[in-house]
């Protein structure tokens, strides 16, 4: 087969035909969303994002570029997933048991943050950049490193930002 140039070509992003897409749904180039997967309404998904089959993600979602989520994942309302942060389901590769993630509603997920099959995010927690999330995370906390362990309340974080805001 002969190289095709593709610099006039339309941006090729992959839908499955039984993916279900809310309204206001915005999908930036080279995303890939996989069969049964239900995207609810107005979540933006970045570029070079893969979702796999299977996925459940709940409405005013952002997960920027980069990000890769297994099937089996439920993301809830409100949730933030950084660049390059990387989702599993497979404690022991290759195995033929899969266990999916469940982020609770109003979650923020750091860039380049790792989270192990089978953990739950508890509502409103914050996972920092590049934390290693191992075990399951209660709710309004701030985990970070490797493994994630909890540094301080949501809470605190909100008061954080606030002042790196009117700085």
């Amino acid at each position: 087969m002969a190289n095709k140039d593709f610099s006039n070509s339309p941006v090729i992003n992959y839908i499955s035909s039984t993916a279900r897409l809310g309204k206001g749904v915005k999908i930036w180039h080279f995303a890939y969303i996989g069969d049964e997967t239900e995207i609810k309404d107005n979540v933006m998904v970045g570029s070079l994002t893969h979702i796999d089959y299977k996925v459940r993600v709940g409405e005013n979602t952002r997960i920027e570029g980069s990000v890769y989520i297994p099937p089996l994942t439920i993301i809830g309302r409100n949730v933030f997933i950084g660049p390059g942060a990387t989702f599993t389901n497979d404690p022991y590769p290759m195995s033929p048991k899969m266990s999916g993630v469940i982020v609770e509603d109003g979650v923020i997920i750091g860039s380049r943050a790792v989270i192990k099959p089978g953990v739950r995010i508890g509502q409103n927690s914050v996972v920092a950049m590049a934390a290693v999330v191992t075990k399951d995370i209660p709710r309004d906390v701030v985990v970070m490193g490797h493994p994630a362990r909890i540094k301080y309340s949501r809470e605190e974080y909100n008061k954080k930002q606030s002042a790196w805001n009117s700085s």
